[in-house]
Order: structure tokens, then C-alpha cells, then sequence
């Protein structure tokens, strides 16, 4: 088993609300803690808005860097967080997230909305494929991601999904431990198909 490079930079998915559990909030803090106090590069959505703004002033006010990629028209709603190392506007949201996963060796996601859910899958569905390899994981502050937990063993039960392939995402509340955890993380070497189903003929007529 080979051992995997180091980590240099994680992009975290998260929130632009702060939800209404002040647990979101203080894990934030704590996961922005623990990714500067490890001298990680912190990437991220760009904005000074919810989780995400509470994630970027946390690492900033600990001497962290923080990378932020924001779409055009979220900066020009004035969303973009003043304070970063560096930022990048995009066009839309497809390439502002595929920056994102260019420049992270490994991600995070945070309670949120449809948009965090729609990063975590993404990424995850690409590690899947093989077209990059990369941990996921998730910081499960408050059980807010058992039911994604529950998704996944679902899909497993009914055949849609390989167990390789709901084990590979990491749960855990504790950020050093999920950060440990991607730090020893090994990608699946099993395909995501199950079995072989035979197509029917196309018709000659």
C-alpha cells in the first residue's frame, strides 16, 4: 500500500447561513483552527457570508491562507470577503468550483444547503470514477450528516452503490481526527459498476 502525499491545501464546503445550532458556528472555528495550526492552505467559496465567512476569519485570525474562489456575480452582490491571502473571480459557478478542486489536495464539508450537498457529492462522484484522488469528508458537528450517512447505506441496500464506495467518505465531528483521518486516506481500486446487465437489442427496422 502506497503512502499518500501529504496534504497542502483542503477545500471546505459549507454553509452561507450559519444555521441555527451554535455548535455549526463553534465547529467551524475549530475546524479553521485546526487546518492553520497544521499550516494547511485553506480553500473555500470566497464569501464573508454564514459558515463559510466564519471558516475564512478564523484561519486568517490564526495566520492561516486562505484562497477563495467566488463567481462574478456574487462578487458584484458585494459577497467577497475582503480580507483574503488571495482570491479568483469566476464566471460561473461550474468553474469556480472546478478551480476549487484543482487547487485542493482533499475536502470538507461543513453543514449547509443544497449547494454544499451538491460539492460534497460532486467531488465524492469524482473520486468514485477515478478521475481524481482525493478524500472526502465530512465534519459531522451535531450528527447534521447522519442522514447522509443513511443515504449512502441505502444505495449500498439497493444496489446501487458499492460498500468500497460509501466507506470512502470520512465522518467524524472531531476536525483534527477528519483531518488525520484524510491524511492516511487511500483511494478505492474497485470500479462502481456491479455486475454487468445485458442491454437489449437495438431494433433493425
Amino acid at each position: 500500500m502506497s503512502t499518500p502525499p501529504p496534504l497542502r491545501s483542503i477545500a471546505v464546503f459549507s454553509g452561507s447561513n450559519t444555521g441555527v445550532n451554535p455548535a455549526y458556528v463553534e465547529g467551524a472555528q475549530a475546524l479553521g483552527r485546526e487546518i492553520a495550526r497544521r499550516g494547511l492552505r485553506l480553500v473555500y467559496g470566497g464569501t464573508d457570508k454564514g459558515l463559510m465567512g466564519v471558516m475564512a476569519d478564523t484561519v486568517l485570525a490564526e495566520g492561516g491562507e486562505v484562497v477563495g474562489f467566488i463567481t462574478r456575480l456574487l462578487s458584484d452582490l458585494g459577497h467577497l470577503h475582503p480580507g483574503l491571502t488571495r482570491h479568483e473571480i469566476t464566471e460561473n459557478m461550474r468553474s469556480r468550483k472546478a478551480r476549487m478542486s484543482e487547487c485542493a489536495d482533499a475536502f470538507i464539508a461543513l453543514p449547509g444547503g443544497l449547494g454544499t450537498f451538491e460539492e460534497l457529492f460532486e467531488v465524492a462522484t469524482l473520486t468514485q470514477l477515478g478521475e481524481h484522488h482525493k478524500g472526502v469528508a465530512c465534519l459531522n458537528i451535531g450528527d447534521f450528516f447522519n442522514p447522509v450517512r443513511s443515504l449512502l447505506e441505502h444505495a449500498v441496500n439497493e444496489g446501487f452503490m458499492k460498500t468500497e464506495h460509501r466507506d470512502m467518505l470520512i465522518f467524524n465531528p472531531d476536525p483534527a481526527a477528519l483531518i488525520d483521518a484524510l491524511e492516511l486516506w487511500q483511494a478505492p481500486t474497485v470500479t462502481k459498476w456491479i455486475g454487468a446487465v445485458s442491454a437489449a437489442p437495438l431494433s433493425t427496422r
